[in-house]
């Protein structure tokens, strides 16, 4: 990744992965590049902070090698470097976040880079985003953060009012809230409470990337979470303001939610009036996770209540293999790959050229709606679908059973379970499964 000096930052580009996504960020004509160092030598401040509050916006702000043990908070536009993930390393011990782009207390922030640092020991998030836009967190390792949560009582003591639903996360490793259009990529996240949460507390969380991150061993929630919650106490709305038009691409998601029961990737619209709608899941490798590899889960819609919206979610192109078994009122009969779990019916679910195996149960549905399941290679050996619903309708035709006779034949075909699951015509053979361009070009 390359940055242009004083003179020539403006209309820079910030290449986060090559050939996938580039992101150009406008600013002022007389942009300048500040420094830190830990000794604060040469003409560079001994702190983050002291360059982020004499930084304007637009600005680019180099930090050196070292450890720099205090919170970071971003209110104005600029670009954040560090040395690289490992090598300047932001101790938030004792302190709410390593770095925090504070869009609640200023309205529009938007064009904020944080590329290259650690941030570990925070109490709550590693790196905090809340009402931002066309910003990217990419290239760094985000670790050990959420050390205030007492995991047995749910709670987050300290945890800020307009985190409504974190008590029993802090808010994991890296946190979107009522942010658009920010990209998330080639990140590292391993051992904060959960990996990467996307909520709508604070303002419709919409049209993100999450792209190429590595998301793995955060053992108390799941690897990415996309999750409607009450809205802020000071917040406009009483509804939830919701999530749609997500991109979760190209991720690795290994080993998350093994104590707490977390899926490898998560959409959750739990109660009245959440929405999470329209969001893509695709072309990631999702494994040995506490709960199913993909899941979508609602637990209440009692009538005359405000709508519950989880439709339009696509499932497409990911490898997902050898996670656990859903609990609770969301249960599968045994480990699964994917599970759409809902009172609510939920309708439009895409699930499209994934590969599932060492899994009890590929795909399992239980919610009143129906979804689309085909051309995907059911290879668990046991079940592939399983719909544990009375009511809702399963589309899952040209879906390859892991033999060339169809479901439940002889020689280690999967079979179907349930009522109202279309599965013929099947595929006779393997599918090609494709792995998709990052949508919409970014």
């Amino acid at each position: 990744m390359s940055y242009r000096k004083a003179g020539t930052l403006c209309a820079r580009n910030a290449a986060v992965f090559s050939g996938l996504l580039t992101i150009a960020l406008g600013c002022p004509l007389m942009a300048k590049t500040l420094c830190v160092s830990t000794t604060g030598a040469s003409g560079c401040y001994s702190t983050i902070g002291a360059a982020v509050t004499a930084a304007s916006a637009g600005d680019q702000i180099n930090v050196g090698v070292g450890e720099y043990d205090e919170a970071v908070v971003i209110s104005k536009p600029l670009s954040l470097a560090g040395a690289g993930a490992g090598s300047s390393i932001i101790n938030a011990q004792g302190l709410a976040n390593g770095i925090y782009v504070d869009g609640v207390d200023n309205g529009g922030l938007s064009g904020v880079l944080i590329t290259g640092f650690t941030v570990i020991n925070a109490k709550f998030e590693g790196i905090l985003l809340t009402n931002a836009s066309n910003s990217t967190v990419s290239n760094n390792e985000v670790a050990s953060n959420d050390q205030s949560l007492n995991y047995s009582a749910a709670s987050c003591p300290g945890q800020p009012a307009f985190e409504t639903s974190e008590g029993d996360d802090c808010g994991e490793g890296i946190h979107l809230i009522g942010a658009f259009n920010v990209t998330v990529a080639n990140n590292e996240v391993e051992l904060n409470s959960g990996g990467i949460l996307l909520t709508d507390e604070t303002g419709v969380t919409y049209d993100n990337l999450i792209a190429r991150n590595s998301v793995h061993d955060n053992s108390l929630d799941c690897g990415i979470t996309l999750a409607s919650h009450p809205p802020s106490p000071n917040a406009a709305s009483k509804l939830p303001y919701g999530l749609s038009g997500n991109e979760i691409f190209g991720n690795t998601v290994l080993s998350n939610g093994i104590v707490g029961e977390g899926a490898g990737v998560g959409i959750f619209a739990p109660g009245p009036g959440n929405l999470n709608f329209g969001n893509r899941i695709v072309a990631n490798d999702i494994e040995n996770n506490g709960i199913p590899g993909v899941v979508l889960h609602n637990h209440a819609a009692p009538a005359g209540a405000p709508g519950v919206n989880m439709n339009e979610n696509v499932i497409m192109g990911n490898y997902i293999a050898g996670n656990g078994a859903d609990t609770a009122d969301t249960a599968t009969p045994g480990t699964a790959g994917i599970n759409i779990a809902s009172v609510a019916p939920v309708y439009n679910t895409e699930i499209l050229e994934n590969t599932i195996e060492n899994e009890a149960y590929d795909v399992v549905m239980n919610n009143p709606g129906g979804m689309d399941l085909h051309l995907n290679n059911l290879l668990g050996g046991t079940v592939g679908v399983a719909n544990l619903s009375t009511t809702g309708a399963v589309n899952a035709t040209m879906d390859y059973f892991g033999c060339t006779s169809g479901p439940g034949a002889s020689g280690g075909c999967a079979s179907v379970q349930g009522a109202n699951v279309v599965s013929s015509p099947s595929s006779s053979t393997p599918v090609a499964t494709s792995q998709q361009a990052p949508p919409r070009g970014r």
